[in-house]
């Protein structure tokens, strides 16, 4: 078994968001761990992190050889229906 998902080919969490709780759980992750345990290669993370440096809802600042990332957690989520909770309170539900 590869650990990927099986069956109807959809998930409930997009790449976006698995990135986003890693970063959340440890700002000071390698983009390399975060490839490993969201099960995506390395340049899809960059990628990821770019969409939501973009978006802003995450800063990255280089700390010597390694990067320290920030989740701008007093930001709304984006889709319309999703309108009113905030970053914070979708990471305090995905991070129990």
């Amino acid at each position: 078994m590869t650990g990927r998902p099986t069956g109807a080919g959809w998930t409930f969490l997009t790449n976006h968001a698995r990135v986003l709780v890693q970063i959340a759980r440890d700002p000071g992750i390698r983009v390399r761990d975060i490839a490993t345990r969201c099960l995506l290669t390395e340049r899809a993370v960059q990628r990821i992190i770019v969409d939501l440096e973009t978006a802003g809802y995450l800063s990255r600042e280089r700390q010597g050889r390694a990067n320290h990332y920030r989740v701008i957690t007093v930001k709304q989520l984006r889709h319309p229906a999703d309108a009113g909770p905030t970053l914070a309170e979708l990471l305090a539900a995905l991070l129990r």
